[in-house]
């Protein structure tokens, strides 16, 4: 794989561009905002049939069709325009850019990869994306960049693409983030093994369980213990590679077991013992840190009266209370929060081992940091309504910052270029 050049040396041929797209941190601020999506999906979905469709406009295109809650149809799309085209370029808001990143994607849904157009939107660094198919060959020549970073999850769709960016890795022209290798022990049945042990860290132990397992524990609590050493009821249940709380489920005896199954068809789950976290005033807080090389960031504090809390069932923005406290959480983070878990938090992230990854903790009643999960996908943003939560943008401007910052710092770059 050589760096990317107008013609071919052996044919003369001008060698593939990289596709441009609206992309999704553009289209997803657009949908979020209340804007219809449905008119340039129409017209997208009209060029696609008639074969005029450019690869850009089709992979926005799948992820139009995910947005608006079509993920199968949007799947179909987005296996159609990669089967042909592979290489996206985002926009920029710099030319020349400062940088030039090279993002390694596997052919997946929109929540399993790392939602890196979000970080770099504004940062005058250019993103390219090659995303990494199973039965198609890398491509013999690569666009130029400085760094590259892996971006694909732990994630069982995942998992081809991370095994094939693997076996190139150690030959890899640039300086390579989030190598492969690293990423594969964010799994939640993986992550337990990872962090145990850290001083002042707390994990409980995630087993994968298929349905006919499921189906014993139903039986007879007595089943329980030979599942996993710890695991006792009440339990939490999830289907295996779900997402924001789909499936999530505290199951708090045999019977519940019985019914969960009822409603959930899939085969795989995750299974782990319930902590209970609350505070004192009986409230739920879990909180979103982002760490870049090593350091930590708040990215949102979510607290509501139920323990399954993520930051849009919380109503943050209909309760003055909360806003104020998440406010002064991240005012105070360093000498707050960050100081009163930094050894677990250092351990975490030496063990863990990656550039930037975040994690979805609590703490519990002993003071510890309870770990939920831990991925280099989790969306971190900006979209939030400024008039309704103006501390966000000083803080999420220095979490871009730090961003752009390591990618300067690991492409032996001055930081004064990313200003």
């Amino acid at each position: 794989m050589q760096p990317e050049a107008a013609l071919s040396p052996r044919t003369g041929i001008p060698r593939p561009r990289c596709a441009e797209h609206i992309g999704l941190a553009r289209l997803t601020r657009a949908f979020e905002a209340g804007h219809d999506l449905r008119p340039l999906w129409r017209r997208l979905i009209a060029r696609l049939l008639d074969g005029s469709i450019e690869a850009g406009e089709g992979l926005d295109l799948a992820l139009i069709a995910q947005l608006l809650g079509d993920k199968e149809a949007g799947l179909a799309i987005q296996q159609t325009i990669l089967a042909s085209h592979q290489l996206f370029r985002s926009p920029c808001a710099a030319k020349p850019p400062h940088l030039r990143v090279l993002a390694l994607a596997a052919a997946s849904d929109i929540g399993s990869n790392t939602p890196i157009e979000f970080l770099l939107e504004s940062s005058g660094i250019e993103l390219t994306t090659l995303y990494v198919m199973p039965d198609i060959d890398w491509p013999n020549w690569l666009p130029d960049h400085d760094v590259a970073i892996v971006i694909a999850s732990d994630s069982d769709d995942c998992r081809i693409a991370l095994e094939k960016i693997a076996r190139v890795a150690p030959n890899w022209p640039r300086p390579l983030l989030n190598p492969p290798e690293l990423v594969g022990h964010l799994d939640r049945d993986k992550l337990h093994g990872r962090l145990g042990g850290i001083e002042g860290l707390e994990i409980p132990q995630t087993i994968g369980v298929t349905r006919e397992q499921l189906l014993k524990l139903s039986q007879s609590a007595l089943v329980l213990s030979g599942v996993a050493s710890d695991l006792a009821f009440p339990i939490i249940v999830r289907p295996r590679g779900s997402h924001a709380g789909k499936g999530l489920a505290k199951l708090d005896d045999v019977g519940a077991i019985e019914r969960y199954l009822g409603e959930h068809a899939e085969d795989l789950f995750f299974a782990s013992r319930f902590v209970d976290y609350r505070s004192d005033d009986g409230l739920f807080r879990k909180y979103r840190i982002v760490l870049i090389d090593g350091r930590p960031y708040a990215c949102h504090l979510a607290i509501a009266d139920r323990w399954d809390i993520w930051y849009l069932n919380a109503q943050m923005a209909q309760s003055t209370g909360k806003r104020r406290e998440e406010e002064t959480f991240m005012q105070v983070f360093d000498a707050g929060f960050a100081q009163r878990h930094g050894a677990a938090l250092s351990g975490l992230s030496k063990r863990i081992g990656l550039d930037y990854f975040t994690i979805d903790c609590a703490e519990t009643r002993d003071g510890s940091l309870l770990i939920f999960e831990a991925d280099n996908t989790a969306i971190v943003h900006d979209m939030d309504p400024p008039d309704v939560f103006p501390y966000k943008v000083p803080q999420m401007r220095k979490v871009f910052d730090a961003f752009a910052a390591m990618l300067q710092r690991r492409a032996g770059r001055p930081n004064e270029a990313a200003a």
